[in-house]
């Protein structure tokens, strides 16, 4: 994509997310686009919120199980970036204004004390770098279009990508655990919608281990001289499907011993 189309595209999807209409697909538009075409509109996007008074706290990753891996027919994850406005705390009421159309994850969040930057960075590093974790929900949305309505083309991995990975909101739990009190890859969650179980996970379905999910950011993020800071939060990735849903939805996701995390639409 040339320097042009980037920005254009960068520009789209700040507008939609402003307005709450979605725009075409990306790769539709482009189709020589790459990834690194992907990860340039992510930052241009991300340009375009922090000239709009947008405060970076973190970094997300997603598409770590092999099942979302699959159905995009990719074999990496992906990246993307938190901004303050993202937050809320746990019991919240989510606006029906803010997203367009809205979907939850439980993952496992990473609150770092210490810089963290590749490549080589090891399971070692991660856990001398991280300050706590804690349980939290993923709140995703979708500036482009899921499907074209002419075509039926679905969207791609580069469209997610440059959609700031479709990232958009995290409820973080209050439960804070230094990082050696649970072995992550066992810690799950049952994530109820309005009190019916909608999906089930372990930790263990993020890249076989959470503090692995961290590793791999901190390696990528080199490949485009970037690192995570010390105070950053970062969204190991979810480990299970995202759940659909609508104005008036109660979310709750049990941790058990981890704790647990909700917030309602």
């Amino acid at each position: 994509m040339s320097p042009e189309e980037i920005q254009n595209s960068a520009n789209a999807l700040f507008k939609a997310e402003k307005s709450r209409q979605q725009i075409d697909l990306i790769s539709l538009a482009n189709p020589q686009m790459t990834m690194d075409d992907a990860y340039a509109v992510q930052s241009a996007f991300v340009d375009n919120k922090l000239s709009n008074g947008g405060k970076i706290r973190g970094w997300k990753i997603g598409l770590t199980s092999k099942a979302m891996q699959s159905a995009l027919g990719i074999d990496i994850p992906d990246s993307g970036i938190l901004f303050e406005d993202m937050f809320f705390e746990s019991g919240s009421h989510i606006p029906q204004d803010r997203f367009i159309q809205p979907r939850i994850e439980a993952e496992i969040a990473f609150v770092m004390k210490a810089p963290l930057s590749g490549p080589n960075t090891t399971r070692e590093q991660v856990l001398a770098a991280t300050d706590y974790v804690c349980p939290s929900l993923e709140i995703l949305d979708t500036r482009i279009l899921r499907q074209d309505p002419k075509t039926g083309t679905k969207r791609k991995i580069f469209d997610t990508i440059a959609d700031n990975a479709a990232n958009a909101g995290i409820v973080l739990g209050a439960q804070k655990h230094k990082i050696d009190t649970f072995d992550l890859r066992w810690v799950g969650a049952i994530v109820t919608k309005n009190d019916e179980v909608e999906e089930t996970g372990l930790g263990a379905g993020v890249l076989n281990d959470p503090v692995m999910g961290i590793a791999w950011l901190a390696n990528r993020l080199a490949q485009y001289n970037q690192s995570i800071s010390a105070g950053d939060v970062v969204l190991s990735g979810s480990f299970i499907r995202p759940v659909e849903t609508q104005n008036g939805d109660l979310i709750h996701a049990d941790f058990g011993p981890f704790g647990h995390v909700s917030c309602t639409f």
